[in-house]
């Protein structure tokens, strides 16, 4: 295995991390924030799907069996994977700015961001980071891999719905509005609202049929 295939999974996270601690920094002050507790939590599940995924070691038993044959075409399937979800998360943390925190915050004059890739998915960080780890999982191709990405899948879920929570009492009806519209996870169109005609099913309930009249 050459040092390429050894170490860029490692080089592109420990890249990561690194741009994400130092950005933390210029994060503005919350006015309110995630509790410690949860916070730790969320950390040790991280650290811990990103070990499963690096040091093989920990694939004892079933969590080092092979999943599929390994070849070149399954490690830069993996690998691009892997570079599209980190893209994807970096983008929405540069695009979102000030108001973005590695917490679950609200800041002061919070708005609603709706664009960039938040008009793609209303959390495109996580969706950008789950894809960067199951394109880690897929070049790793062992089920310690399948383990890492359900941990931090979980915990991103967890950390989610405390932000749409927090988020739905900041903002009420607007927020309503944009999970209407956007999908929280997977990318895709935004769904515009429109006039619903009913069906024969809500013609029946309402007591009638087409081409008749009810009668009195």
């Amino acid at each position: 295995m050459s040092l390429l295939h050894e170490y860029l999974f490692q080089a592109v996270w420990l890249g990561w991390a690194a741009y994400w601690f130092i950005s933390s920094f210029s994060a503005s002050a919350p006015k309110r924030v995630q509790d410690r507790s949860s916070r730790r939590l969320h950390r040790l599940e991280l650290l811990l799907a990103y070990a499963l995924l690096t040091f093989p070691e920990l694939g004892v038993g079933w969590l080092g069996l092979r999943i599929m044959p390994r070849t070149e075409a399954l490690y830069w399937s993996g690998a691009a994977m892997l570079v599209l979800g980190m893209g994807f998360a970096v983008w929405a943390r540069v695009h979102l700015g000030e108001y973005w925190s590695g917490h679950v915050t609200l800041k002061p004059g919070h708005r609603l961001i709706r664009t960039g890739p938040y008009a793609l998915a209303r959390h495109p960080i996580y969706t950008g980071l789950l894809l960067a780890l199951i394109g880690s999982a897929v070049a790793v191709d062992e089920y310690r891999g399948v383990l890492a990405v359900i941990i931090a899948a979980q915990a991103f879920v967890r950390k989610l719905r405390l932000e749409e929570r927090w988020l739905t009492e900041e903002f009420g009806a607007e927020y309503d509005k944009y999970r209407m519209e956007v999908k929280a996870l997977v990318p895709g169109i935004v769904r515009r609202p429109s006039p619903r005609v009913p069906g024969l099913r809500g013609l029946i309930r309402a007591g009638r049929s087409p081409g008749s009249r009810r009668s009195r």
